[in-house]
């Protein structure tokens, strides 16, 4: 995709991130060699590509950007047969973008995940990793509650003890602690 490739698409995924985590993101920036305004042009392009008539639709939009995947799978969620792609980006080599399809190259969800023999060492209540762990890390862990806080980017888990732990695009942002009285 003309202007567009993985280092690009990490750019893409750094604007929502800098919402949260704006420090992670300028201490990233320098790793991809990036500069804000790149940045910049890169989240401008892909919203572009979102909205144009004639631009790749959802499934084809990602091919087109990040090229075949390094692995994909079929899977089966009741009477839907859907297709895990799995692509490494340079920012996170030990996670992978992974996105759900269904029918048509429809997305269905799409996020971060744990590369097989990641080196990040298990997620445990009182010792998350920032920019480390993913949501899948988390999630399974005893007594963690999903919360879909109704934005497509984000998503939170509370843990017992008042822990909550707030992703983007699947990836750790922040962990913080409630207090009781």
């Amino acid at each position: 995709m003309r202007g567009l490739a993985r280092r690009e698409f990490c750019l893409v995924l750094l604007r929502r991130m800098a919402d949260v985590r704006p420090d992670l993101v300028t201490d990233a920036l320098p790793r991809l060699e990036a500069t804000r305004a790149e940045a910049h042009a890169a989240h401008t392009r892909w919203q572009a590509l979102q909205h144009a008539p004639r631009a790749p639709r959802g499934l084809n939009l990602r091919t087109a950007v990040l090229g075949p995947p390094e692995e994909l799978e079929d899977r089966r969620f009741g009477d839907l047969d859907v297709q895990v792609r799995r692509w490494p980006l340079p920012l996170w080599p030990h996670l992978y973008w992974e996105v759900l399809s269904g029918p048509g190259g429809s997305v269905l969800n799409e996020h971060l995940v744990r590369r097989p023999g990641s080196p990040v060492p298990p997620a445990a209540t009182d010792d998350l990793l920032v920019w480390e762990h993913v949501l899948d890390d988390v999630v399974g862990l005893p007594g963690a509650v999903s919360v879909d806080p109704g934005v497509v980017t984000r998503w939170e888990v509370r843990l017992p003890g008042g822990v909550r732990a707030a992703f983007v695009w699947g990836l750790l942002q922040q962990v913080s602690r409630t207090t009781t009285r």
